[in-house]
Formats: structure tokens, C-alpha cells, sequence
């Protein structure tokens, strides 16, 4: 549904190119690999930069920015998968309906405000749409031998204008004035199980024991023109 390309910018500064792909939603071991792989460990590099979104939900790369934070891509991810095909196509529209989407934020409480827009798939253009508020809505029907007695086109114009609604390659939407409810507030608001950032695991260290066993050899070992496989091992 979103993949993320995600980069290491401190490697970047130095010249060092390093991204992946993440494909959402994803589980935290997922995320830890990748980060491993780009040198995002949480320690020299902490920061992660996204440089690029793929998706197949048209209108909704645009609407992300690069400093995203990956728990709510991943929700966001999850939301999204969940929705059925008409509420996913209404929800294409609406992101073509306001320039207010800008951000994961945004867009997860869009999926959970969809009751606040009219979407017609089938309505395509101004006459389309004054065609319906006529002759469906208000039920003015016109003589069948005169079918070019009303102006449609003029009248879904001003229809359109007056309800700030758009014509998207899903179809007419506007809102309809009900309550747009800001229900999700923050990343505090993502459950649990689709929390999946993490830094990688540290490098297990060497027991204490055997890193002075290895030392107690390094310091006996006699000279000679060669270094040692210890000393060798050590530079």
C-alpha cells in the first residue's frame, strides 16, 4: 500500500548513498533490519530522512513530506488496508477535494472522517452533475422530445462552486457539512501493535572474562619479526 525510501542523511553528508525501500505496514524487525543495513544505528547516526513515497493510492505521495515519522506511515499503512474498495476510491477523491492533506497526520484522520464528503463515482462532469440535482435531487423532469430545454452544464457549474466540490478521476465529491471530527491527535493515539520504529540491536558485547583471557595472551606473547594473530586481529 506505501513503500518509503528511507536514507541515512548523516551518510549522505559524507558522501555515502545509503537507502532502502520499507514496504508499510511492516513489523518492527523489518524496520530494525533496514535501519541496520543503512547505518542508522541510534548511536553515531540517529536521524533517517525519506526521499521518496511509491504507492498505488493516487494524490497521496504528494501529501507526504520527507521528515514522516515512520510509526504513523505505518499506521496510516494499516488504516488504509483495512478500508473496502468504494470507501478506498472515496477516499482517493477526497484527497483530490482540499489541499488541507499535507502530512500522515492529516491523512489517518481523513480515513476516519469520510462520512464528512458526498462522493457520486458515476458524476463526471458539470452536466453529469446537473443532470442529477435535477432530475434525481429536486425531480424536475423535462419533456423527453426536448432534451436541451434545461441548461445542465451551467447549472452543475454553479452547483460545484457553490459546494466547492471537484471532478476526480473517481468521480464528483464534495464535503456535505457534517462534523469533521480530529479524532487522531498523535503519534501517543497509535496502538501498540503498529508501533514498529526501533534502532537496531547493539552488537552483543564480549564477556569481561574472555576479553581479559584475551589480553593476558596479547601481553605474554613473545616478540617476534611478526605480529602475533592476536596483535593481528586487534589492528
Amino acid at each position: 500500500m506505501i513503500e518509503a525510501y528511507i536514507t541515512n542523511p548523516g551518510k549522505y553528508v559524507c558522501g555515502d548513498l545509503c537507502g532502502e525501500y520499507l514496504k508499510l505496514p511492516a513489523a518492527k524487525e523489518d524496520v530494525k533490519a533496514l535501519l541496520s543495513r543503512i547505518g542508522v544505528d541510534g548511536v553515531l547516526y540517529e536521524e533517517y530522512l525519506i526521499t521518496d513515497y511509491r504507492t498505488d493510492v493516487k494524490g497521496l505521495s504528494g501529501c507526504l513530506g520527507g521528515h514522516e515519522n515512520i510509526d504513523e506511515l505505518n499506521y496510516l499503512a494499516v488504516l488504509l488496508s483495512g478500508l473496502d474498495e468504494r470507501d478506498l476510491e472515496k477516499y482517493k477523491a477526497a484527497l483530490a477535494c482540499d489541499d488541507y492533506y499535507s502530512n500522515a497526520h492529516d491523512l489517518i484522520n481523513l480515513t476516519r472522517n469520510l462520512d464528512s464528503y458526498d462522493w457520486y463515482p458515476d458524476i463526471k462532469s458539470h452536466e453529469d452533475l446537473g443532470r442529477y440535482y435535477i432530475e434525481d435531487l429536486i425531480a424536475l423532469k423535462t419533456p423527453d422530445d426536448t432534451p436541451d430545454y434545461f441548461d445542465y452544464v451551467s447549472y452543475g457549474r454553479d452547483v460545484a462552486t457553490g459546494e466547492g466540490g471537484v471532478f476526480t478521476d473517481s468521480g464528483y465529491i464534495a464535503l456535505n457539512g457534517n462534523e469533521y471530527t480530529e479524532s487522531y491527535g498523535g503519534r501517543g493515539d497509535i496502538p501498540d501493535e503498529y508501533r514498529v520504529f526501533a534502532y537496531p540491536d547493539p552488537p552483543a558485547r564480549m564477556p569481561i572474562k574472555q576479553q581479559l583471557e584475551m589480553y593476558a595472551k596479547m601481553i605474554t606473547a613473545p616478540v617476534t619479526g611478526k605480529l602475533t594473530p592476536a596483535r593481528a586481529e586487534r589492528t
